[in-house]
């Protein structure tokens, strides 16, 4: 198995992430592996927290990770600009799950997070479907359908991210966050490990700002926050701005989740 295992993390690593048909034919051998690998295999588990997702920061320190999806969905392409510059005038680093149908709508804009070191990227999926080997579906979102649409859809976007800002996504966090176990194992044969969270910070940014206050003052020595910044009609912007100040009144300070082992 650790022959496979290498023979595809270099695979993954190494191709020119340009798509010619040489790349083409290189990912279709990478799926074709996978889902040899995987063959006759049938997941027991389906949740945001199976084994192997990592959730908290390996750390005593009062250190938290604040983490911003970016969806891209149709109504999920914006970007809350008053939370960003927020971040950025204050020197708050954070983890931005990006899926490509974001990085498509705002192209310059991801540019320019990208450039900037206070912002660690990570891999959102390409089309954000849930992490499953047969299809399996929450909240009315299709899963990705075997091992093969799985490896599309997560190292598609590594590729497409790898190209604009020459760096690739070492996080991976499915649409929804939901996965199977062996979801969970072929992220980690493509070399992602796999970020959940121990703090819900917006409920998919239906919480009030009120609410997403409430939920970070909440945060714990180690946490991982799961907010939205692709939402600026919500409540999540104003929350993090009010919470943030205090959280570092508290002693907190906000690191990228690379920044620490996970667990």
């Amino acid at each position: 198995m650790q022959r496979v295992v290498t023979a595809i993390l270099s695979l993954a690593l190494t191709v020119s992430p340009s798509f010619s048909s040489e790349v083409q034919s290189e990912l279709e051998s990478l799926r074709k592996q996978v889902s040899e690998q995987f063959s006759g295999r049938k997941p027991s588990l389906w949740g945001e927290n199976v084994p192997g997702v990592r959730t908290r920061l390996a750390v005593d320190e009062k250190v938290i990770a604040l983490t911003l999806d970016a969806c891209g969905s149709a109504t999920g392409k914006g970007v809350d600009t008053r939370l960003m510059d927020f971040l950025a005038r204050e020197q708050i680093p954070a983890t931005l799950f990006i899926n490509a149908r974001w990085i498509d709508a705002n192209p310059e804009l991801f540019r320019r997070l990208a450039a900037n070191p206070l912002f660690e990227i990570a891999n959102h999926g390409l089309r954000h479907k849930p992490a499953s080997v047969s299809g399996r579906s929450i909240y009315g979102i299709e899963g990705t359908r075997d091992a093969a649409e799985l490896v599309e859809e997560i190292e598609l976007n590594a590729r497409k991210i790898e190209a604009i800002n020459g760096k690739r996504p070492r996080l991976y966090r499915s649409g929804t966050a939901y996965y199977d176990e062996l979801a969970v194992e072929i992220s980690h044969l493509l070399g992602h490990e796999v970020a959940g969270y121990s703090v819900l910070g917006d409920a998919g940014a239906t919480y009030s700002a009120a609410q997403v206050k409430a939920a970070l003052l909440g945060s714990k020595s180690g946490d991982v926050i799961l907010c939205h910044m692709n939402h600026p009609e919500s409540g999540t912007g104003a929350g993090v701005i009010a919470a943030v100040p205090e959280l570092m009144r508290r002693g907190f300070r906000f690191v990228r989740m690379s920044d620490y082992p996970l667990r």
